[in-house]
C-alpha cells in the first residue's frame, strides 16, 4: 500500500528537469572515467553510478576538498538536478572546506527508474554506502543536508544513524500533505512523514527557512527544529524565499560556524558544549577570513563567474536577491499548474 500511495503522490510532488541539464559519457582517453561534458574538469570530482536496492541506476557526484575533516551528503530539492546544482556545490566545499557527495533522485538528470517516495530512501542509502565503501568516511564525519523535499530522505536516514556528525535541514516539509492543508495528525496516505522522524535524530540538527517562503510555510522548520531532540541555533533568513537562501550573507557565515562548531563537539562527548562551542566559534569568525579569501583566490579559475561570492555582493546592495539558475519561483509551467515546488 505504501509504494502505491507513493507512486501517487510522486505525480504532484516530484518535478525532474526535462530535459536533464546535464548528460554523462565515458572518457576512454582517461581510463574510463565517467564524465559530464556540460561541466568543468576539476581533479577532484568523482563521477559515479551507483546501484540501489530497488534496483535503480542512481548518478552521483563526490567533490573532495584537501583541508576536509567533514563530508556532505546533500540532497536537493525536487525540481533541480546534479547538473543545476553542481556551481553549489563547488562553492560549498570550497567556503566550508568539506567534501560532498550530491546525488540525482530516481527518474531525475541520468538516473534511470521513477521518482517516488521509497525509491529516494533507496538513492540516498546507496549514497551514504559509496562514501562509507569507496571513500571510507566514517559516520561521525557526515553532515546530511536535505533542502526542500531533500528533508524527507535526509531525516529518514539520519533516525537509523545515531553517530551522524551533524544534520542540516533547508527550507524542510513537515510532511507532505502538511504542505497543502494545516493537518494537525499524520495520515497513512501521507508522504515524508518528517513530523514523526526529526525526534528521533540525535545529531545536532540546524534548520535554515526564509520568512518570506510563499512554497513552504517557515512554520514548517521553526516545528521541526522545535522537535529536534538536539537543537543547534537556528537561522531565520529574514526576506528569504524558497530557493534563494544561499544568496544572502548569514547563510554562508552561518554554515561555516555550523560545520566548524559541530566538528569540535564531536570530539567532545559531553553535547551540552555546544553552546559554548558556539561562542568560541564567534568570536573566532575573524581570524578566519584572511584564510578563506586566500583559499578562494586559489580556486577562483575553477569556479564559475557567476560564483557565490559575486552573487553575496549583489545581494548586499540590493534588499531583492537576484534568482539562482536553482531557483524555480519563477517557472511559469509550475506555477500554471499550481504544482508543488519542495
Amino acid at each position: 500500500m505504501g509504494g502505491i500511495t507513493s507512486s501517487i503522490a510522486a505525480k504532484f510532488a516530484f518535478f525532474p528537469p526535462t530535459p536533464p541539464s546535464y548528460t554523462v559519457i565515458t572518457d576512454e582517453i582517461c581510463g574510463g572515467k565517467l564524465v559530464i561534458p556540460e561541466l568543468p574538469r576539476r581533479e577532484n570530482l568523482d563521477v559515479l553510478k551507483l546501484k540501489t536496492r530497488k534496483g535503480n541506476e542512481i548518478l552521483a557526484v563526490h567533490l573532495k576538498h584537501p583541508k576536509a575533516t567533514s563530508t556532505i551528503l546533500y540532497s536537493h530539492g525536487n525540481a533541480a538536478d546534479l547538473g543545476q546544482m553542481f556551481e553549489l556545490f563547488v562553492e560549498l566545499s570550497i567556503r566550508l572546506r568539506v567534501n560532498l557527495m550530491g546525488y540525482d533522485y530516481s527518474g531525475y538528470g541520468q538516473s534511470t527508474g521513477k521518482p517516488t517516495e521509497y525509491n529516494t530512501y533507496a538513492d540516498i542509502e546507496a549514497a551514504y554506502k559509496c562514501l562509507k565503501d569507496q571513500y571510507d568516511v566514517k559516520d561521525e564525519q557526515i553532515i546530511l543536508y536535505g533542502q526542500s523535499v531533500g528533508s524527507g530522505p535526509t531525516l529518514d536516514l539520519a533516525s537509523q544513524l545515531p553517530d551522524l556528525r551533524a544534520v542540516v535541514l533547508h527550507s524542510p516539509i513537515l510532511s507532505g500533505l502538511r504542505v497543502l492543508y494545516p493537518v494537525k495528525r499524520t495520515y497513512w496516505f501521507d508522504i515524508y512523514k518528517n513530523i514523526d522522524k526529526v525526534g528521533t535524530v540525535s545529531c545536532p540538527v540546524l534548520v535554515i527557512h526564509g520568512t518570506a517562503d510563499d512554497v513552504v510555510n517557515c512554520t514548517h522548520g521553526k516545528q521541526l527544529w522545535e522537535l529536534s531532540k538536539e537543537k543547534y541555533e537556528p537561522l531565520w533568513v529574514n526576506g528569504g524565499g524558497h530557493c534563494n537562501l544561499e544568496l544572502y550573507p548569514e547563510y554562508i557565515k552561518h554554515m561555516k560556524k555550523f560545520v566548524s562548531t559541530v566538528g569540535k563537539s564531536k570530539a567532545s562527548t559531553d553535547g551540552s558544549k555546544i553552546k559554548k562551542l558556539q561562542s568560541d566559534e564567534q568570536s573566532n569568525q575573524s581570524e578566519s577570513k584572511s584564510s578563506d579569501a586566500s583559499e578562494i583566490s586559489s580556486d577562483n579559475a575553477d569556479v564559475s563567474r557567476n560564483s557565490l561570492d559575486s552573487r553575496l555582493d549583489k545581494s548586499k546592495k540590493s534588499s531583492k536577491p537576484e534568482k539562482t539558475r536553482m531557483s524555480v519561483d519563477s517557472d511559469e509551467r509550475y506555477r500554471k499548474t499550481k504544482c508543488l515546488i519542495w
